[in-house]
């Protein structure tokens, strides 16, 4: 077996360096990815190919399938790519099968778990004091945040939650403006608060926050305690809640505030950005993803909370063969959702350490500009519409031609958002701003770069311009 071990990383390692010489170059999806992938059935073999035989098959019929998310032309989601440095680093924490629950498990995972976070809070002006803890994504990243906040809401009431539950409590009260992501829904889901349950505040069909409504509504409560979402980042403009005025408002009504700041938070990194996050050192709660503009590989997120100890209160596990929950050394199995955890901390902290403070104020404001050149591009085009403002990466608008009703231009972008993703050549979706179906391409991406951004237009003019012609034979 450690022949084939030997022998299956150079198989992989070889193919990896034809992938990535060519990965600037190639389309983001293939054509006939969905058949590949249906290749890919049928029942467990009674006796293994063996590890070579296997990875051919991935290699020589499976990729097909896969999307180059890692690739400077991929803007659907908000999708990073992979830093070389992160790449690699995650390469050697699979090949040390490093578990990043307990010290005793992994000292180097831990301790850069406790450096990577430290220089995240360097890098978005957070304080120093707060605690913090690696995961999965936004998503768990939300869930550990919140749980944190359910734990102090419990308390206000005399309750500890994560001890005894929330029966016989009054419903916790979430309150946000209409950016409220799907993520945080889900965590509140996954807490027994209820995705329904957040109250939303917006002054208008973006979904821009409410402020008066929002404040009103919290007076209403009269004291009684509430979490107040913020966002740093909408999905589909990249819009922002106004932080400093929220924290205000949480402070003079005693609420938790929480900053969902998935992509948005990086706009701290960015010295003509940082102004859309002022304030979010005031939260209670801030989280980002990794895997979007650090530029590290899935999964990756980051949660970080005022108070620490929170942390420990709702998250802690206790075994005669675990260490014990005072342990004095970094346990994150102990703070964070994850026993079983994968060692991020390795390729967070190769990135940091490679590209330092300065490569990612570079990265952020050149993705920055690329949005605004991409935005000057659509402003231009006769037959593009943009319907947003672009305060950071995200350019949100539609294909427009000449003489088509509103109601027949959501059927035709719909239809060509699906033409985009199809023809692979780039790969961004479409979303519904305002009430209208329109493109939300993303630009978070090492590797983007202004070419890209021109071919993604081409594509979609090109391809608009063919459904209208089939439309009018």
């Amino acid at each position: 077996m450690d022949d084939d071990a030997r022998d299956a990383v150079r198989l992989v390692s070889e193919w990896a360096d034809a992938y990535l010489a060519a990965l600037d170059g190639q389309p983001v999806r293939l054509p006939g990815a969905d058949d590949v992938a249906a290749r890919f059935s049928g029942s467990l073999p009674e006796q293994g190919d063996g590890a070579l035989a296997a990875l051919r098959v991935l290699l020589d019929q499976g990729v097909e399938a896969s999307i180059a998310s890692a690739g400077p032309r991929c803007f659907h989601f908000v999708t990073g790519g992979v830093t070389p440095a992160a790449l690699a680093a995650d390469w050697l924490a699979a090949t040390i099968d490093q578990n990043g629950f307990a010290w005793v498990e992994s000292p180097l995972s831990g301790q850069l778990e406790v450096v990577s976070l430290g220089w995240l809070k360097e890098l978005f002006g957070l304080p120093p004091e707060w605690g913090g803890v690696l995961t999965s994504g936004a998503t768990m990243a939300n869930f550990t945040a919140l749980a944190a906040a359910r734990q102090w809401w419990g308390e206000v009431h005399g309750r500890d939650v994560a001890a005894e539950g929330t029966a016989g409590l009054e419903p916790l009260p979430v309150l946000s403006s209409g950016y409220v992501h799907a993520s945080a829904r889900k965590a509140l889901a996954m807490l027994g608060v209820g995705r329904d349950s957040v109250r939303t505040f917006a002054r208008d069909e973006a979904g821009r926050l409410d402020l008066p409504a929002l404040r009103a509504a919290l007076h209403e409560l009269g004291g009684s305690p509430a979490v107040v979402i913020g966002n740093a980042g909408e999905v589909n403009a990249g819009d922002f809640d106004p932080i400093e005025a929220l924290a205000d408002v949480a402070e003079e009504h005693g609420a938790w505030l929480h900053v969902d700041g998935a992509f948005g938070l990086f706009a701290r990194a960015a010295p003509s950005a940082e102004a859309l996050a002022a304030g979010v050192e005031r939260a209670h709660s801030v989280i980002a993803d990794g895997h979007k503009w650090l530029n590290v590989p899935y999964d990756c997120g980051f949660a970080f909370v005022r108070d620490p100890a929170r942390l420990g209160q709702v998250f802690s596990l206790s075994a005669a063969y675990l260490p014990d929950p005072d342990d004095p050394e970094p346990n994150f199995g102990n703070i964070g959702p994850e026993a079983s955890r994968r060692a991020r901390s390795l390729t967070v902290w190769a990135t940091l350490r490679a590209y330092g403070r300065a490569g990612y104020r570079e990265l952020v404001e050149r993705n920055l500009d690329l949005a605004q050149h991409l935005a000057r591009r659509v402003d231009e085009a006769p037959d593009l519409e943009r319907l947003a403002e672009v305060p950071l990466n995200i350019v949100c608008f539609r294909y427009r031609p000449e003489g088509i009703s509103d109601e027949a231009l959501d059927e035709l972008n719909a239809r060509l958002g699906e033409e985009v993703l199809t023809d692979g050549r780039v790969y961004v979706g479409t979303t519904r701003y305002a009430g209208r179906v329109a493109f939300r391409p993303a630009i978070v991406n090492w590797r983007t770069r202004e070419e890209d951004i021109d071919l993604l237009l081409d594509v979609v003019r090109e391809l608009g311009a063919g459904l209208v012609t089939k439309s009018a034979v």
